[in-house]
């Protein structure tokens, strides 16, 4: 019994040292290359494995033996793998009953080029996946870890796993998105796939992200993840592919900015982008963008390039719906403004609510007359594919001056084409307080109000049909205001009628006023058939005439004024009776140059009186054709004609004569001239000629003495006598 129970414990001690040796350090064998051999086979019939030496290792206690090789390779028609390891497990329960049978498998490869390991793929797995990304990465490195489970018929079990990493990776998608320098982990389960610790440059734009998952969702794969980077500077090129197409109708000239990003979307076996949803936070550094907006009208010193700098924004994309939320500094003008703004974008129409505080740079509404150089400007409303707006609300605050508004629609060249409401409470720029309203009442709009300002208003008026820049109204106003300024001296008083626009112009007007001492004004304007006639009629010319920079001094004055306009060519008439002129520079010099010091130093003093001026002239362009100018008073007579054209050049021709020619020629006259003016007429008759001719700022002027009148002074004096 001693020798059977030490025979016993020395066969056990043996076993025991055989199994820990097989436990710890295994054993080298080829007899199971066929039979993984043959397993690779039943994967793949043109895939072939190259093994070496086979090292075996026993689980003792899941009665299993860990196989493993290493530096086999993998063979098909497309190329070689090479393997860094090979493992699998079979149960001893199996080889115990010759029934072997590989349960997994467990194979890691070598660094491999990605073209290279995905056309080998592609040998016995060929899907549109592989395809495309096969056609997208240009480079790149990769290590896996792949592990396979079988069923009983050595089929692969759907829970198989693929892990590594990408290496120096470049990939072109659509030839417009360039990815260089790709590097991440990545997890490989059906039908999903997640990225981690990825880091990348996309378009020499430098970009991380902690996770990027991929799910298969029947014939698409939906993406999920997250990208940040800091202050990446967009040159033109990659504004116009990765900025641009979601912002039409933006021209981007510069972007500099920081941002985190989550986003998802899904991509179809097209390589197709869809149901793309973006939210992200952006501290933008520097942000330009070219000024297509005809902003001049209200920014005065506006530049050619919008600029935005230490703004912070959020931003949601969702099914075609784009929300921004932002504030921060905005250069349009010389100083920094404050911005505040919310923009939704729908497909076509674009949403906005805006808030601009203007620190010292200046805000102009020329027709108005307004402007300040702080204010706050609020804005809500929407802009359409035709570059339409439409602001549903705005208003523009400044101490105790108030602008607002709501429903006005602006073309897009930015004209208003129709409008709500506008309530106009402020003082303007020559401190004048306007206060009044104007409002659409069914198919006509109503000005009322009780004081406006109207210098600008008349210089529209009296500019020849000139066309305005601002509105763009077919319709008809009706007009009630209790003061009108004309001037800081001159106020016209119950100024009421109508107007009626067409294509930018006055068509039809009937306007009427008075002066504090019950003197009128009249204005009308008619159109039939092709033809307008305008006409004014002012009983107190003064505030209208001393309007023109050049004539100064003007005093009194009874105005005047006769125009038909006809296939683009207006023929005007002009007469103004009874009034006193100072400081007329033309006038002057050619006195001077005639050596009339006398007549030249009254005009600068106490002014020269004139019965009547008559001006005949045609426009037609910017060319005014003068026909005559004739003047007439106590102390001179001019006839005048020529030309201007507008901005370029003056050209004028005449004759001047003083009083006593005037009364001299008058009696000489049989009978008449001793009645109207005596015997005693003057000396010799003279007068001069001259002629006044360059551009505005430069005129020259020239004078000759003459002993004769010409018949034509001669006859269009007697014609004025014989009417007076």
């Amino acid at each position: 019994m001693k020798i059977v129970f030490k025979f016993f414990i020395s066969i056990l001690a043996i076993f025991l040292i055989v199994i820990t040796y097989l436990s710890l350090f295994g054993i080298e064998t080829d007899r199971f290359n066929n039979q993984i051999e043959n397993k690779i086979k039943n994967i793949d019939e043109k895939t072939e494995i190259e093994l070496k030496k086979i090292r075996l290792v026993l689980e003792p206690f899941e009665l299993k033996l860990n196989i493993k090789t290493v530096g086999s390779k993998l063979k098909n028609q497309n190329g070689i793998i090479e393997l860094e390891s090979l493992k699998t497990q079979i149960s001893l329960r199996s080889l115990i009953e010759n029934k072997f049978s590989i349960e997994n498998l467990d194979i890691s490869t070598k660094s491999l080029e990605i073209k290279n390991f995905i056309s080998f793929i592609r040998s016995f797995q060929n899907t549109p996946e592989l395809f495309i990304l096969e056609k997208t990465i240009k480079k790149g490195y990769l290590i896996g870890d792949i592990k396979l489970e079988f069923d009983s018929d050595g089929n692969i079990k759907d829970n198989y796993e693929i892990n590594g990493f990408l290496k120096d990776t470049k990939l072109s998608v659509l030839k417009k998105y360039n990815f260089k320098g790709l590097n991440l982990t990545f997890k490989y389960k059906k039908d999903n796939l997640s990225l981690n610790d990825i880091s990348f440059s996309l378009n020499d734009l430098n970009f991380l992200s902690e996770n990027i998952s991929f799910k298969k969702d029947k014939d698409e794969f939906l993406v999920d993840g997250g990208i940040s980077h800091k202050e990446l500077d967009f040159d033109n090129n990659n504004l116009d592919i990765l900025i641009k197409p979601f912002f039409s109708g933006i021209d981007f000239k510069k972007l500099r900015f920081s941002s985190n990003n989550r986003f998802s979307f899904k991509i179809n076996k097209e390589f197709e982008f869809n149901d793309f949803n973006l939210n992200s936070k952006v501290l933008i550094d520097e942000f330009s963008i070219i000024n297509k907006f005809k902003l001049k009208n209200f920014f005065p010193n506006v530049k050619e390039n919008f600029n935005f700098s230490n703004h912070e924004l959020t931003i949601k994309y969702l099914a075609d719906n784009l929300n921004i939320d932002g504030k921060g500094n905005v250069s349009i003008q010389k100083k920094n403004d404050t911005l505040a703004y919310s923009i939704n974008r729908k497909k076509d129409i674009l949403n906005f609510k805006t808030s601009l505080k203007i620190n010292n740079n200046p805000l102009k509404i020329k027709p108005l007359n307004f402007e300040v150089n702080n204010a706050l400007v609020q804005l809500e409303g929407s802009k359409n594919k035709k570059g339409e707006i439409k602001i549903e609300v705005f208003s523009i605050s400044e101490k105790q001056n108030q602008i607002s508004g709501k429903n006005l629609n602006f073309n897009k060249n930015f004209e208003i084409i129709k409008l709500g409401m506008i309530d106009l409470d402020y003082l303007d720029k020559e401190n004048q307080k306007n206060k009044i309203k104007f409002f659409a009442l069914k198919n006509r709009y109503i000005l009322n109000g009780s004081s406006f300002n109207a210098n600008k208003l008349i210089d529209e008026l009296l500019s020849d049909d000139k066309k305005s820049n601002f509105i763009n109204i077919d319709s008809n106003i009706e007009i009630n205001v209790d003061k009108i300024l004309l001037d800081n001296e001159y106020n016209l008083l119950n100024f009421n009628g109508n107007l009626s626009f067409k294509n930018k112009e006055i068509v039809k007007a009937n306007l009427d006023g008075s002066f504090s001492n019950n003197q009128k004004l009249k204005f009308t304007i008619n159109t039939n058939d092709n033809k307008k006639i305008t006409t004014l009629y002012v009983d107190k010319a003064e505030p209208l005439v001393r309007r023109y920079k050049f004539i100064k001094g003007f005093d009194k004055g009874t105005l005047d004024f006769y125009s038909l306009k006809e296939t683009g060519i207006s023929s005007s008439t002009l007469k103004i009776y009874d009034f006193n002129l100072k400081e007329l520079p033309a006038l002057t010099k050619v006195l001077t140059l005639a050596s009339l010091q006398g007549i030249a130093d009254i005009l600068s003093g106490e002014g020269i009186g004139f019965d009547e001026f008559e001006m005949n002239f045609t426009n037609k362009g910017d060319l005014m054709t003068i026909d005559e100018i004739y003047a007439i008073g106590p102390a001179i007579s001019i006839l005048m004609d020529g030309y201007v054209e507008k901005n370029k050049l003056i050209s004028l021709r005449g004759t001047l004569v003083p009083a006593t020619t005037v009364n001299k020629l008058i009696g000489s006259l049989p009978v008449l001239g001793k009645i109207l003016v005596g015997s005693k007429t003057g000396e010799g008759v003279f007068g001069v000629s001259f002629k006044i001719k360059g551009p505005p700022k430069k005129l020259e002027t020239t004078v000759n003495p003459i002993k004769t009148l010409t018949p034509r002074f001669i006859t269009r004096t007697l014609e004025k006598i014989k009417k007076n």
